[in-house]
């Protein structure tokens, strides 16, 4: 069983509840503020450089310092270039941060405190932390949903209710998203849902900011 075999059952359980019905509603809003505190600098921000276009994201440092850092490092260390969205699944979120076009998994180093409970929603848009069942177990992989996905948020400091920490929001760039969850998708091998051409992560750059 592969790393995130659990996280994509998971997942499509849920994605499949939300399909009948959860997200019939207007797209939902933060309830929580993303803006710097008085005095902070902006939120980061990075180029995620695609083969079908680019997309930029802000990340919420002030609400999930953890996660953010993280990606950050892994930008920064030239991690993410020549990875793959390796997962797609319409109505619901693409996945990548980890994997190589020949969908072998990238060494993922050291996991992180699960920061779900920081109040932020996984609304459309937003960038999450995939992985695996337990709770505190993401390292580099991450998510962006394209559809208000309420189900994943954090109900509780169970297993079952920690949820997914989102730690940033698309800015610029969400029609390639959307470009990406469209991509005609297959099986490789035990993976599920994977594009049957290559989506790739050419580049990701921290956008400097003044």
């Amino acid at each position: 069983m592969t790393r995130f075999s659990a996280f994509l059952l998971a997942l499509t359980l849920g994605a499949s509840l939300a399909a009948t019905g959860c997200n019939a509603r207007e797209p939902g809003k933060q309830t929580v503020s993303t803006a710097p505190a008085a005095g902070q600098p902006a939120n980061p921000r990075v180029l995620i450089e695609t083969s079908k276009g680019n997309i930029t994201v802000e990340l919420f440092r002030g609400n999930a310092p953890i996660s953010t850092e993280n990606f950050l490092k892994h930008a920064n260390s030239g991690f993410y270039d020549g990875t793959i969205f390796h997962r797609v699944i319409p109505g619901f979120m693409v996945q990548g941060g980890g994997m190589l076009p020949d969908m072998t998994e990238k060494s993922r180093g050291a996991t992180i405190q699960n920061e779900a409970d920081n109040g932020l929603k996984n609304l459309r848009g937003t960038l999450a932390m995939a992985r695996t069942m337990e709770p505190h177990s993401a390292s580099s992989q991450f998510f962006i949903n394209v559809t208000d996905n309420y189900f994943l948020n954090h109900r509780g400091k169970s297993v079952e209710g920690w949820g997914y920490a989102v730690f940033g929001q698309v800015v610029d760039g969400m029609d390639v998203v959307d470009a990406i969850v469209a991509v005609p998708r297959g099986n490789r091998g035990p993976h599920g849902d994977v594009p049957l051409e290559a989506v790739m992560m050419k580049k990701v750059t921290v956008i400097k900011q003044d």
